[in-house]
């Protein structure tokens, strides 16, 4: 039998045999319903000259309206059934507070997840967030939906994100009883197709470093060694994410192996300030894994020792971990350096990637070394051709059938 089951049938019992007056603890909970209501009202409750109570009510047109009742208790009657019918029917915003707040706090999500749903939320609820949950019907949210991909020219993704809140405070209204149509509803009615989304099409030039971008940034690194080029340097032969990079600490490494088994995470606090903190667990299930790195390259690991000391963890400057913005920040001023085009350091893991799968090397390797539950993520996301224009000329003409025309037109 369950917990719950359990906890039932004694309940049961005790009422029955009169160990339990419910009508008592209804009563109690009445009371401190009531207690909290008046806690919550704004304005003060006081008693004018003619004997009369008085406070002030919130409206929506004029701001607040005078109220004044014979007795204390008739009026703080309508200020408990004014707030009763408020707590009863909240916005639509604080629905969503209310949900994403429960589930950072039942450990559901973490800070960085909390903070991209209010990101979220605030880009496409800022108006219509502030109506009542009961005064909205299904079809006002499906609109609502169907409006936001042309008004903010969303891609497949973004709509996701948006798609994904929606649906967390729509279950948090079902579950509370405010409202009784599914999220499911909302969304079988939306009329959307894949055309309407924006498609974020990116020259290969512009997702990886090509194969002399490449060795003119690893030149650089080699020839002006400090800590922080060493660490793009291994981020170039290793294919590891930057938020992993900087969550390595010595017990990662291991003889010719990094175990990949911490990330950094990025949330705002209530003063709007970012904070970056460690995450005890990678990005993904398939993120907690052992990688290798080259031998040609094993000498960078005694090198980071030798600069970073006894602190705690491997990129750490004075006892203050890096970020991973400090990170970017110093990848783009390698590539200013050598002269080539910005890149972030997603664009180095996605160059690593391409790389392996130019060699041929076996898919399972790969998935391995990536941290990718699916090889199929690997080829579709991150393999790009690294050949300048004329390097692919030259192999598509190497073709022996392409080779005969151009002879034949000789």
């Amino acid at each position: 039998m369950l917990l719950e089951e359990i906890m039932d049938e004694m309940l049961k019992y005790a009422v029955e045999n009169g160990m339990i007056d419910l009508s008592h603890i209804q009563e109690c909970i009445e009371i401190q319903q009531r207690k909290e209501l008046i806690e919550r009202h704004p304005y003060k409750i006081y008693e004018s000259k003619d004997g009369k109570w008085c406070t002030y009510l919130p409206d929506k047109k004029k701001g607040r309206v005078f109220r004044k009742r014979n007795t204390k208790k008739e009026l703080e009657d309508l200020v408990v059934e004014y707030w009763k019918a408020e707590v009863d029917n909240p916005t639509i915003e604080e629905v969503f507070t209310e949900w994403n707040d429960r589930r950072l706090e039942l450990k559901k999500i973490v800070a960085s997840t909390h903070t991209r749903n209010k990101q979220v939320f605030n880009r496409h609820y800022k108006e219509f967030g502030k109506h009542k949950i009961k005064s909205v019907s299904p079809e006002d949210f499906t609109e609502f939906l169907e409006e936001q991909i042309p008004e903010y020219n969303l891609t497949a993704k973004a709509f996701a994100n948006l798609k994904g809140v929606t649906r967390g405070v729509l279950l948090r209204a079902k579950r509370r009883g405010l409202i009784s149509f599914s999220p499911d509803e909302v969304f079988e009615e939306a009329d959307i197709s894949d055309t309407e989304f924006r498609k974020n099409v990116k020259e290969d030039c512009e997702e990886v470093f090509d194969e002399e971008e490449t060795d003119l940034m690893e030149r650089y690194l080699i020839e002006h060694q400090d800590i922080w080029n060493l660490g793009i340097l291994l981020m170039f032969v290793s294919g590891i994410r930057v938020g992993e990079l900087v969550a390595l600490k010595w017990d990662c490494f291991y003889d010719d192996e990094i175990y990949i088994r911490r990330t950094e995470t990025r949330y705002e606090d209530d003063a709007g300030m970012w904070r970056y903190r460690i995450k005890e667990f990678p990005k993904t299930r398939a993120g907690w894994r052992t990688i290798v790195i080259p031998q040609a390259y094993q000498w960078i690991w005694g090198a980071l020792r030798e600069m970073s000391g006894e602190e705690e963890y491997v990129f750490s400057r004075n006892h203050e971990r890096m970020t991973t913005a400090c990170i970017r920040a110093r990848i783009y001023r390698v590539c200013d350096k050598v002269g080539i085009q910005r890149r972030s350091p997603h664009k180095v893991r996605k160059t690593y990637c391409s790389i392996l799968f130019d060699n041929k090397i076996d898919s399972k390797l790969i998935k391995d070394q990536m941290g990718h539950v699916d090889i199929m993520c690997s080829e579709l996301n991150y393999h790009r051709n690294r050949k300048r224009k004329d390097q692919k000329i030259d192999t598509i003409s190497a073709i022996p059938e392409f080779r005969q025309k151009l002879a034949l037109v000789k």
